[in-house]
């Protein structure tokens, strides 16, 4: 893991009081607004154009694993989301939204990085992007009116509308780009000058979206400061709860020590980019439930990093032997 991506935490809440102060010192709000969601679609292109599709033959490999995982990220999760909102933010309906959609979006992107740190199967972590990215792609509409109940106030057209354009958009774009690259340039090219340049854009444009969220939102940051404290618990409730949950069901299963630990990063790392971007989309009036979804990874990416270290697949004490290495996924593209 790079140095960038293990201070990726701190350089979120860099660019967020950034923004702030950007936001409450110059008249730069208007300007501001209209940067965040081109950034947010931006960084997702770059993200989708990472993806292999080649790896989803790995999920046929480990059935037990992706079983699980599915059932905890698209049935378990939306209903302890669904209970820790009415239970804990009862009377906030922006910061609930903003929690159930955090909450209901499976990461698709740096769990495979704290996949890699922890030694899992990182084969197996890189078939379950794909099916995580279409599963939320057509289920997160569904949660957030059948979920989100009254605090919702959006219509299905509205949020379908803003799922294509965040979702769907950049992932066309994004899979063009790689069959275009490949087709007509190879793999190596396309490594070059494709996918490895997208990964590093990735996280600028997410610190540039965060710091122009804020310095657009920085009135109602400052209005609601106090409000957004009211995430921790539910936030910490479900990051506590879902690591224990999936090594239980890992050590109850019997699952080999690497897809242990890639059940536990699949199913705790959540897929904030996405949300936000959808939040930008679908609820423009309500800011207070784009800012509540940067508190995720704030308390998400030391989760993570944490995690990492506690789950790790060590070699056996008394072998002596070297430390096992991680399986990787070896599906060539066509």
């Amino acid at each position: 893991m790079s140095l960038a991506e293990r201070l990726q935490s701190l350089f979120v809440a860099l660019a967020a009081v950034a923004g702030l102060a950007a936001g409450l010192l110059l008249p730069v709000g208007p300007a501001a607004e209209h940067v965040v969601l081109p950034a947010l679609l931006a960084m997702l292109t770059a993200v989708f154009a990472q993806m292999d599709a080649a790896h989803v033959g790995e999920v046929g490999r480990a059935r037990t694993l992706v079983a699980v995982s599915l059932a905890l990220n698209f049935v378990f999760t939306p209903a302890l989301a669904w209970a820790l909102g009415a239970g804990l933010l009862g009377g906030e309906p922006d910061l609930r939204i903003g929690l159930l959609l955090l909450l209901v979006t499976p990461c698709t992107d740096w769990y495979l990085v704290f996949t890699a740190v922890a030694r899992g199967h990182t084969g197996i972590a890189a078939a379950l992007l794909p099916v995580n990215l279409v599963l939320q792609l057509a289920l997160l509409p569904v949660y957030v009116l059948l979920l989100g109940g009254r605090a919702a106030m959006v219509d299905a057209a509205t949020l379908a509308e803003s799922v294509l354009l965040v979702l769907v958009v950049p992932l066309a774009l994004a899979s063009v780009l790689r069959w275009a690259s490949y087709r007509f340039k190879g793999a190596a090219w396309r490594e070059r000058y494709v996918t490895g340049p997208a990964s590093r854009l990735v996280l600028p444009l997410l610190y540039a979206a965060v710091l122009a969220m804020f310095a657009w939102q920085a009135r109602t940051v400052l209005e609601h400061g106090a409000d957004l404290l009211a995430l921790l618990p539910p936030l910490a409730v479900f990051f506590v709860a879902l690591p224990l949950i999936a090594t239980g069901l890992s050590r109850m299963l019997r699952l080999p020590a690497d897809q242990g630990v890639t059940l536990v990063m699949t199913t705790t790392a959540r897929n904030s980019p996405i949300a936000l971007a959808v939040a930008v989309a679908a609820f423009p009036d309500r800011p207070l439930i784009a800012v509540a979804l940067v508190v995720g990874p704030l308390v998400e990416l030391p989760v993570l990093a944490l995690l990492a270290q506690l789950v790790r697949v060590r070699p056996p004490a008394a072998s002596g032997s070297a430390p096992a290495r991680t399986r990787q996924g070896h599906g060539r593209e066509r």
